[in-house]
């Protein structure tokens, strides 16, 4: 790379925040689904990816619900779609041209359609998940990276409402609820 190309790279990854989705997908216990980076073992996440040129918002939610998870539709039941678009500035260091400055994201929150999900990770190479576990969402936004922990935070906030007052025809029960 030339010491131009090298120039317009890290100017365009200075400015540009990539458009992308996150899930969070929960279960009938109050946990949500996190998945252990491949690369960074110990360290747990939501679902997340960036969106294409030509897919919509839940489109991009269904391909990056699959892609990561290897789960679908008849997995989990979409519950509610935050209304803000959540973003956060990633580190100098992990900015990229795919990347750019960080990312601004459409959430989805989706529940688990029975207890028993076929979850799919670590396959192939290029595998972004390494293993999977159930978690309480107000404890994993204080344990991710900082600069995803507003974002986090954010859902929680967001989840704890929808657990107090539940959208109409909710089905299974609210979150937390074992009834």
């Amino acid at each position: 790379m030339s010491a131009e190309e090298l120039r317009s790279h890290e100017e365009t990854a200075a400015v540009r925040f990539r458009c992308g989705v996150g899930m969070a997908i929960l279960d009938g216990c109050g946990r949500v689904l996190t998945f252990e980076r491949a690369d960074a073992p110990g360290s747990f996440q939501l679902p997340q990816g960036g969106m294409e040129d030509d897919e919509s918002p839940i489109g991009t939610m269904w391909r990056e619900l699959g892609e990561e998870t290897g789960l679908s539709d008849a997995h989990v039941a979409v519950v509610a779609e935050v209304p803000e678009w959540l973003g956060y500035e990633l580190p100098p260091v992990a900015r990229s041209n795919k990347t750019g400055r960080g990312q601004v994201q459409k959430w989805f929150i989706l529940r688990a359609v029975g207890d028993d999900l076929p979850i799919v990770v670590g396959d192939g190479g290029n595998a972004e998940f390494r293993s999977w576990r159930w978690s309480h969402l107000s404890e994993l936004a204080d344990q991710v990276v900082p600069f995803r922990r507003p974002v986090y935070r954010r859902l929680a906030a967001f989840v704890a409402a929808l657990e107090a007052d539940p959208p109409p025809g909710a089905d299974p029960p609210p979150v937390g609820s074992r009834a």
